[in-house]
């Protein structure tokens, strides 16, 4: 009865540390991403408290459009990476907007679906990241402007394991910086 036990304990004991061991980085690649191997993301940077005193009036007075730039993103059909007139109509707003806002910069973050392989969906991502920059630059928005970056499956909008997830998670979402 003892031997039964310790047999469990050290199968339980294997099987937590290889779950532990599992859970490794997410990979992303960067802007001009050549073939180089992906590279682990960095935490995001804790947001940082509002100094003392900064009330809904100090507040920047673009936060409400810059959150609704990017909320907003752009869809992709499964396996590809052209734009579809409805995400090229929201592309041409947000070219609009980058025009009048021109201090501000723009990472374009290209998304799969969980089907395919990490490699793969990749490169997916980074060829749909780069399709928005491509059509936002024919727009009018400088190049220098625009980085790129593909989240593979790694980012899913949706956790789903069905069409109408995997619909949602096919897509580029817009991050801006200044």
């Amino acid at each position: 009865m003892v031997r039964k036990w310790m047999i469990v304990l050290v199968v339980f004991a294997f099987a937590a540390s290889m779950l532990a061991l599992s859970s490794c980085a997410k990979k992303q690649i960067a802007a001009g991403g050549t073939g180089t191997a992906p590279t682990a993301m960095q935490p995001a940077p804790a947001p940082s408290a509002p100094p003392a005193g900064s009330g809904p009036a100090k507040m920047d007075p673009l936060a409400g459009e810059i959150k609704a730039f990017e909320s907003e993103a752009v869809y992709f059909d499964y396996d590809k990476s052209d734009l579809k007139p409805a995400a090229r109509a929201t592309l041409e707003k947000k070219a609009g907007w980058l025009r009048a806002n021109a201090q501000f910069k723009l990472k374009v973050e290209g998304n799969c679906d969980e089907r395919g392989t990490v490699e793969y969906n990749l490169a997916l991502g980074e060829r749909r990241a780069k399709a928005a920059v491509k059509y936002l630059n024919a727009l009018g928005i400088a190049a220098d402007r625009m980085t790129t970056v593909s989240y593979g499956e790694e980012r899913p909008a949706d956790p789903g394991h069905n069409e109408a997830a995997w619909s949602k998670n096919r897509r580029d979402e817009f991050k801006l910086s200044r």
